[in-house]
Parts: structure tokens; C-alpha cells; sequence
């Protein structure tokens, strides 16, 4: 069975970026309810023994397990989430990600207003990722519970959520700002 897994920083460490508020929501509801969903459609399943990954490249090809992908996915996609958020303040990309987003980008601020563009762009709910792919980095979107994993899109190496459960407490309708703020002050490489 899967189990939710512990921020890597306190409900509080993003303040005033993201609130506190928004954390028990996003973390302590939305994603356990996701936990709780997958762990409720795969028992007594071949997926109940797999690692989330298998268990979303399994399920994303059958569409009679649409929810268990919907629900994997979620799992995998705030995981990672949490992970592409730093509480200590904004990282920089490690040197050989940097020259292969100079490469692409031409410089680390144009790639970051990509980034902007790309996570604005996506229609409704989902993530914007960077992932590296054939030695290049690139800016993808995707929508619900779609990953890089289930798409075959490249390694992920961030992410952030677009949903509006993400931001909505603290920004209401304001993506841009939000977005501004993952970029500025916690994006971690």
C-alpha cells in the first residue's frame, strides 16, 4: 500500500509565500485524499505490490484503470511537487543543467520567463515541468494527472503545481503571482 510521504519541510517554512493555511489544505487533504483513493482502488491488486512509477505506466495504457492512473498520478505529481520546493529560499540549477538552459534559453532568466509563460499557458487544472531530455532541457505542460513518467517526456527535474487548490487561498485568481513566487523565492533545483 502506499503511504503519504513527510514534506521535506514544515506545514509553516513557506510563509509568506505559500501560507500554512494552503499547506494543511494541499498537503494534509488533497494529497492524502489521493492516497487514500489509489490505496483504496488497488487493493486486492496486482498494483498494490508495484512502485508508483510502474503503477502509472501500467495503468496510463488501460483505460478501464483510468481512476488508479488519476489517482497514481496525483501521488507522483505532488511528490515531486514537494520536492521542487525549498523553504530556505530560491536554488540555482546545477552547473550542467545551467549551460544546457543557456543553451536552450540563452540565459537563466529567459528560461525562467518560459517557465512563466508555459505554466500560465496551461488551460485549467495541472503542472508545468522542466525536464531533460536527449541532453536538453525543456519546459512541458501537462494537465490533471499526466506526467512526464506516463507521457514519455523526459526526465522531470521540477515541478510546479497549477492547480488552483495550490495557490488559491493564498493568490485567489493571481497564477502570474504565484508563479512569480516559486520562481523567485522557493524553486529548488
Amino acid at each position: 500500500m502506499f503511504e503519504m510521504k513527510q514534506l521535506p519541510f514544515e506545514l509553516s517554512a513557506l510563509d509568506p509565500w505559500i501560507s500554512s493555511a494552503t499547506m494543511e489544505f494541499h498537503y494534509g487533504r488533497h494529497y492524502r485524499g489521493y492516497i487514500d483513493k489509489l490505496n483504496e482502488l488497488v487493493k486486492d491488486t496486482p498494483y498494490a505490490e508495484m512502485p508508483l512509477e510502474a503503477v502509472i505506466k501500467e495503468s496510463y495504457r488501460k483505460t478501464s484503470d483510468r481512476a488508479i492512473y488519476n489517482n497514481a498520478g496525483q501521488v507522483w505529481n505532488h511528490q515531486f511537487f514537494w520536492n521542487s520546493l525549498s523553504a530556505e529560499g530560491a536554488t540555482r540549477p546545477p552547473v550542467k543543467i545551467m549551460k544546457q538552459i543557456e543553451a536552450a534559453y540563452d540565459s537563466y532568466d529567459a528560461f525562467k520567463a518560459a517557465f512563466k509563460a508555459k505554466a500560465l499557458g496551461q488551460f485549467g487544472s495541472g503542472w508545468c515541468w522542466a525536464v531533460q531530455k536527449d541532453g536538453r532541457v525543456d519546459i512541458v505542460a501537462t494537465s490533471n494527472a499526466d506526467n512526464p513518467v506516463s507521457l514519455d517526456l523526459g526526465q522531470p527535474l521540477l515541478c510546479l503545481d497549477v492547480w488552483e487548490h495550490a495557490y488559491y487561498l493564498d493568490y485567489q485568481n493571481r497564477r502570474a503571482d504565484f508563479i512569480d513566487a516559486f520562481l523567485e523565492h522557493m524553486i529548488k533545483w
